[in-house]
């Protein structure tokens, strides 16, 4: 984190949205990819080649040591999977978050996808996931504090019986990949000192899972994150603008899961 959050000038807005939108193209060019019978690192390389393509830069390449341009994340990995030569096989459920650099300014988001015919348990960990990401947008206005978000989340979450990561949660962004604020999607008590003031763009991307709040991450590489429990986790971000007349989403899809979408 940067320090105080940063309230970007009318003028750097548009900057915002122009990242945030190559990302969520991004997205849509990759969907066709998530299905069974592809490797993670298949899709890895489509976002390397369309994101270098394009004159821009995968922001997760090289970030700290991490060594793929997205993080793939199947079934009980909440976050920060590393694509590699793992199969989807039909029933998985999938995270794909990815992270673009236009011209020095940073888009993000992530997806859960269905790969073919998933459980019923699967299908509603994910439409809640989906849901509670909305349930929160809809909730912030100009001068909100940061812990209704995480009040929203984590009632509507537990209320239905699903664990809300902790350990993990969103971010301030802009010119650099973590700024402040942090976004905690439970309540907290230093949250409720952060205001949201139009000019200041962060992510809220909610990590569910169907057991334990908790979480383990992979010491054999340093990133890979399970649920503690081996249960299944999902997982939504969008980067979000607060604008004078509220929570602009910045990352949309054009052909993904637009709000009250039913998986």
């Amino acid at each position: 984190m940067s320090g105080n959050p940063i309230i970007y000038k009318p003028y750097e807005w548009e900057r915002l949205r122009i990242a945030s939108q190559f990302n969520a193209k991004l997205m849509d060019h990759l969907r066709p990819f998530v299905k069974p019978g592809v490797t993670t690192d298949e899709i890895n390389e489509v976002v390397h080649e369309y994101t270098v393509s394009h004159g821009h830069v995968p922001a997760t390449l090289g970030y700290m040591g991490y060594p793929k341009s997205c993080c793939i994340s199947i079934n009980e990995v909440v976050c920060h999977g590393i694509p590699d030569e793992t199969v989807l096989k039909e029933g998985d459920i999938v995270n794909v978050d990815i992270t673009s650099i236009v011209g020095g300014w940073y888009g993000d988001q992530s997806e859960t996808f269905l790969v073919g015919e998933v459980s019923e348990d699967a299908r509603k960990l994910v439409q809640v996931t989906f849901d509670s990401l909305f349930l929160a947008i809809n909730t912030i206005r100009p001068s909100s504090s940061v812990v209704e978000i995480g009040e929203a989340i984590y009632g509507y979450a537990t209320g239905l019986g699903y664990g809300v990561v902790r350990q993990y949660q969103g971010h301030g962004i802009g010119r650099e990949f973590h700024t402040d604020p942090g976004i905690p999607h439970y309540p907290t008590s230093a949250s409720e000192r952060d205001i949201l003031l139009p000019g200041m763009c962060f992510t809220i991307e909610p990590m569910l899972n169907a057991g334990t709040w908790k979480t383990v991450e992979d010491r054999s590489d340093g990133w890979t994150v399970r649920t503690k429990d081996n249960k299944l986790s999902a997982q939504f971000e969008h980067t979000i603008l607060m604008t004078e007349d509220g929570p602009e989403i910045l990352t949309l899809t054009k052909e993904g899961p637009q709000p009250g979408h039913q998986f």
